[in-house]
């Protein structure tokens, strides 16, 4: 499995955890999705600048 999915997975789980403890708290259901998308969005940004490949220069002609 690779680093992205986990770390993709990982988000799922707190957006997922920080949904269902605003849910029990009160919070209106349209904040709780603009919560878990805006997380979810920041988790894959995450995600992409770690695990992206490292872009070597041919400079060696």
């Amino acid at each position: 499995m690779s680093n992205l999915v986990i770390y993709l997975i990982g988000t799922t789980f707190v957006a997922g955890g920080l949904a269902w403890a605003a849910y029990e708290l009160g919070a209106s259901l349209i904040w709780i999705i603009i919560g878990v998308i805006t997380i979810i969005g920041l988790g894959i940004m995450a995600a992409v600048s770690k695990t992206r490949q490292k872009e070597s220069s041919d400079t060696n002609n």
